[in-house]
């Protein structure tokens, strides 16, 4: 048989069979990702946010004039050799307490530690401004920034509760277990801007709580510790001890949940 008559020996009961073949299923359009995707991700906004600072008054905020003023815009925390911290102390905010919320916070540091206080308490037995409670830590050195800190909280002084890179859940006794890690606590260094404005993105309710810093999960908590674990209390920016240094708040954004 010749090349050509095999060919078409083939060819011809093909055709056939494809002729006869029922079309074939429509597949329902796709979005740009495709299969179970959405058709689109977008960024998330300000929308249900309030902003709890003026730009250009104290009207809400309680702390020592010593250290608090407003300039530009912003609230500016500063110590000098001459104005020294002797303990922690806060500028609270005064517009109510805080439970199930959501916060966003640009902030800059020029030096030693500072972090935004949440769900925290009052303690005026050690002081006028003193708060404890949960923290969204920052230091200059960057060594605790992003770790969900506590204040004078389940410890004598002061508890990490969840590290930098930690998804970390606490139950009774306390007992502090591991759910997941984020990334790398040294690599995550990387997401402060150290020179420049940062943001703090602090989500609040029930239990959870979750620290985003600059668009980046940074860190969370899951408490269970029914002995420990505080729902709802004030909103504070830190003064820390140390040598002379200034941090800076602005945009100051709230959203009750």
């Amino acid at each position: 048989m010749s090349n050509l008559k095999r060919l078409s020996f083939i060819a011809l009961p093909l055709a056939v069979a494809l002729a006869q073949a029922p079309p074939p299923a429509q597949v329902a359009p796709r979005g740009p990702l495709g299969g179970v995707y959405a058709d689109n991700y977008e960024p998330d906004d300000n929308a249900g946010f309030v902003p709890i600072f003026d730009g250009k008054t104290m009207t809400g905020w309680d702390g020592d004039p010593m250290f608090w003023r407003v300039e530009n815009g912003e609230i500016i925390g500063e110590t000098t050799p001459e104005k020294v911290v002797k303990m922690n102390n806060f500028l609270i905010w005064r517009g109510g307490k805080v439970k199930d919320f959501e916060l966003k916070i640009d902030f800059k540091l020029g030096g030693t530690n500072s972090g935004i206080q949440y769900r925290s308490v009052e303690m005026p037995e050690l002081g006028k401004w003193v708060l404890k409670g949960y923290q969204a830590d920052m230091d200059i050195s960057n060594g605790f920034t992003g770790n969900l800190h506590e204040e004078r909280g389940r410890k004598p002084g002061h508890v990490v509760l969840a590290r930098r890179g930690e998804m970390n859940r606490i139950t009774d006794g306390p007992k502090y277990k591991t759910l997941a890690t984020i990334g790398d606590p040294k690599l995550l260094r990387g997401v402060m801007n150290v020179q420049g404005w940062n943001q703090y993105h602090i989500i609040a309710r029930g239990p959870v709580m979750i620290q985003i810093l600059n668009g980046q999960l940074i860190s969370a908590v899951i408490d269970e510790d029914t002995k420990n674990f505080v729902p709802e209390g004030l909103l504070g920016f830190q003064m820390h001890v140390g040598p002379p240094f200034k941090v800076e708040y602005k945009n100051i954004l709230y959203r009750k949940l």
